[in-house]
């Protein structure tokens, strides 16, 4: 059963009474060890030392009561002693990326840029145990809507991005800040052109179009102004020479993460995205015999757009009443055509700079031709939804056998969001019937009214970045919008049912995860992190200590955290973040309020 649907323990306060006394006297024998030294080996910003894991007792006392009285805190025992916090990593933690680090990088293989892949340190091996530091002279980003246009530069200290794209206007430093006047590498004068001329060719505006996936995305410029179409951009690109870009995009208060088209599938399901985009992103489409082309192709909807620019199109069309167009362009684009066809799309629109295609609303029509010409096949997987460091396949992901007079088609945003799509209702997701998605979507309205009447957590405009450890059917993020929010819903890549496509279906964006290793993101880029039953989830899995330290690296330093699990799982992780330095506060269960809230562990960390 998934850990959102579970009911958690009703104690009432005689219960509580009971429970917490061995506690009080229990915690008075806990034992904390000292924190050993840590070892700087290298001072390079981009190359983390070698530390020693500290010897942290997994029985430190647990934390002190809130002052906080309203709703009612559990009463605790005291912090522990100065000597078992957690120590702060050198300063040259302060931008480190445990899974997209490129001094391990250099060990993998540049073929098919499979060294900008996620390479995590090993499981078997000591992870660093310390808390990972802000930049000196960091500020509090700016709120939104003022942060898609400004930045701090002590929060991002990156030059070189300002320098390389100067002439393109991605981005400008000018004084103590970054300014981002909307360019792009085909669009230095600005993105609204760029974006008019989409639009005069795709219903940008119909809101029949809502999740887009935008590969190699700069500072993610183009999902920025997307946004004023009611269009959610899940803007991807590698760490590479181009240093911080998704970290600009974070900055901003844009969804992005770290991705690249390499050897593994993209962490999304099949049929996820409305529209796929692709700017001069130095993709090789017609390498390995279309592969990547045919990635993009499971990730699409049925009837979804593919919209290119750059070389060879760009060229192309730029150059197509000129007669300048040379016999490399014809190869190039022929390569390119010939795999459309074979995954049997559409061209309808080629307007400088840019060249749309339509993928099928199913391969009724074109299955006899792919089988004349032999090639691809059709996938024989049954999981094309299954992401999750699965190499890419050479073949094309089959469509539901449905012409177009029975196909469905997702409702346009906003009805998307709480209406059943077809996955539950053709039985997809195994347990979850149309009656238990309305209650789950009913479920988290009331706990979100309770976050926001009682916990006065997202009316106060301190929140535009969210992350949902364990989002289930979506409904947390749901819930939330009505706010001005993102939320990066994430599903964790073994829990069954796989609820990710669900997810998409609404109109929301989100991606696989293993929580035992470290996100695909840069430090301090969200705002709130919630947490729902993911302590419970990975109990056996790997320790807690290390997914509260990855929980840190990602949080903004005045950032929240919502923490819902069981009690007993709660007292332990209120241990440890008390040990990290977080202002924890646990409220009991309270189903008389109507709420349904549960047991949470709230940090705020607004006043540190």
């Amino acid at each position: 059963m998934n850990p959102s649907q579970q009911h958690l323990p009703k104690l009432c306060p005689k219960r509580l009474f009971f429970f917490f006394t061995p506690v009080l006297f229990f915690s008075l024998y806990y034992i904390f060890t000292t924190v050993k030294t840590i070892t700087i080996s290298s001072q390079d910003p981009h190359h983390p030392p070698q530390l020693q894991v500290p010897s942290i007792s997994h029985y430190a006392s647990l934390p002190e009561t809130s002052k906080n009285q309203s709703p009612s805190p559990l009463l605790l025992p005291p912090t522990p002693p100065s000597s078992s916090y957690f120590p702060l990593c050198p300063k040259n933690f302060t931008n480190y990326l445990p899974c997209h680090d490129p001094s391990t990088a250099r060990q993998y293989s540049i073929e098919r840029h499979y060294r900008r892949e996620r390479h995590c340190p090993d499981l078997a091996q000591e992870k660093f145990r310390c808390l990972v530091p802000k930049p000196t002279g960091y500020k509090t980003p700016f709120p939104w809507p003022e942060s898609r246009k400004y930045a701090w530069f002590k929060n991002v200290p990156f030059k070189r991005l300002a320098e390389l794209k100067k002439t393109q206007n991605w981005v400008r430093l000018e004084g103590d800040r970054f300014v981002f006047p909307g360019g792009g590498t085909s669009f230095p004068s600005g993105v609204k052109d760029y974006v008019d001329v989409i639009l005069s060719n795709l219903p940008l505006a119909s809101r029949s179009i809502r999740t887009v996936l935008d590969i190699g995305c700069g500072v993610a410029s183009f999902g920025a102004f997307l946004l004023n179409y009611n269009i959610l951009t899940m803007s991807i690109a590698p760490r590479d020479i181009h240093e911080a870009q998704v970290q600009f995009a974070l900055e901003r208060g844009l969804p992005a993460m770290l991705g690249v088209l390499s050897t593994y599938k993209l962490p999304y399901p099949s049929r996820s995205f409305d529209m796929v985009h692709c700017s001069r992103c130095l993709v090789n489409w017609t390498a390995y015999d279309g592969l990547y082309l045919m990635e993009v192709d499971r990730v699409l909807r049925p009837e979804g757009y593919w919209v290119l620019s750059g070389p060879p199109v760009a060229s192309r069309v730029k150059f197509k009443n000129q007669k300048r167009d040379s016999k490399e362009l014809q190869n190039q684009m022929e390569q390119l055509n010939n795999v459309f066809r074979r995954l049997c799309w559409e061209k309808i629109a080629e307007s400088y700079p840019v060249v749309i295609w339509r993928k099928p609303s199913n391969h009724l029509q074109c299955r006899q031709r792919l089988q004349a010409i032999k090639f691809p096949v059709f996938c024989s997987s049954g999981e094309p939804d299954a992401a999750w460091y699965k190499e890419m396949d050479l073949c094309i992901t089959p469509l539901p056998d449905v012409n177009d007079t029975h196909k469905t088609v997702p409702r346009n945003w906003p009805a998307r969001l709480n209406h059943a799509p077809r996955r539950i209702k053709t039985g997809s997701i195994q347990g979850t019937t149309i009656a238990s998605f309305k209650a789950d979507t009913s479920l988290w309205q009331r706990r979100v009214l309770y976050y926001d009447t009682k916990l006065k957590f997202l009316s106060n405009g301190k929140y535009r970045n969210i992350i949902d450890m364990n989002a289930g059917l979506g409904g947390f993020a749901a819930a939330l919008n009505k706010y001005p929010m993102w939320v990066m819903n994430v599903v964790p890549f073994d829990l069954k049912p796989n609820t990710l496509g669900v997810v998409y279906d609404r109109g929301l964006i989100g991606t696989y995860m293993n929580w035992c290793e470290a996100f695909s993101t840069y430090p301090r880029t969200y705002d709130l992190i919630h947490a729902n039953g993911v302590f419970s989830l990975y109990l056996d899995k790997c320790d807690i200590v290390d997914i509260l330290l990855e929980m840190q690296r990602i949080l903004r330093p005045e950032g929240a955290v919502i923490i819902r699990d069981r009690l007993d799982i709660l007292i332990k992780v209120k241990a440890k973040t008390n040990q990290m330095r977080w202002n924890g506060t646990m409220y009991p269960e309270d189903n008389y309020s109507g709420f349904d809230h549960g047991t949470i562990l709230v940090v705020d960390n607004s006043d540190k």
